[in-house]
């Protein structure tokens, strides 16, 4: 299946979840195992000569086709989670919004430094939690290989925010 059959399982809902958004969802895409299999396909392919050691996906979409890759690229599964979710001693990163702040948290011993890291997610829009998520994984130690999406909103620039990390994302808006 090509990217604009992919597309095709994309739907736009307006107005989602504020009036002025319109919300790109990938329920159709999950639903659809033909669909899924060819996205996984396709996130895959370019990494399977690339030896990744750990996949870190971003909650929490971001864990429905990390945890994929990771086993399709044998490797590692990592949780990137929002605030008071993870157990154990965490290390997280603050990054800034447009109106405040969030953070986001990962386990300390989540890897070993030195790791080939595949960040994942499913939208790269502006750019700010892709870009903690980098600044933790380095300051673990770990490798980032790529940062790797389902879809990037071309027109808000989020791959500005993750400095020199490859980005790889499949569909385009």
């Amino acid at each position: 299946m090509d990217i604009e059959n992919l597309k095709s399982y994309v739907h736009d809902v307006p107005d989602f979840p504020k009036a002025g958004i319109l919300f790109k969802d990938i329920s159709p895409l999950l639903a659809s195992a033909k669909a899924r299999k060819a996205m996984l396909h396709q996130l895959s392919s370019n990494y399977n000569a690339k030896e990744i050691d750990v996949v870190v996906g971003i909650e929490s979409r971001g864990f429905l086709f990390g945890m994929l890759l990771a086993d399709a690229l044998d490797a590692s599964f990592v949780m990137l989670r929002k605030p008071n979710k993870l157990p154990g001693e965490i290390v997280k990163q603050t990054y800034d919004l447009e109106y405040g702040t969030d953070t986001v948290e990962i386990q300390k011993d989540a890897f070993k430094e030195g790791s080939r890291v595949l960040l994942h997610d499913d939208v790269l829009a502006t750019g700010g939690t892709a870009g903690a998520a980098v600044q933790l994984i380095e300051s673990l130690g770990g490798e980032i290989i790529e940062a790797n999406f389902i879809m990037e909103l071309d027109f808000l620039k989020g791959r500005e925010k993750l400095g020199s990390t490859l980005v790889h994302s499949l569909l385009h808006y």
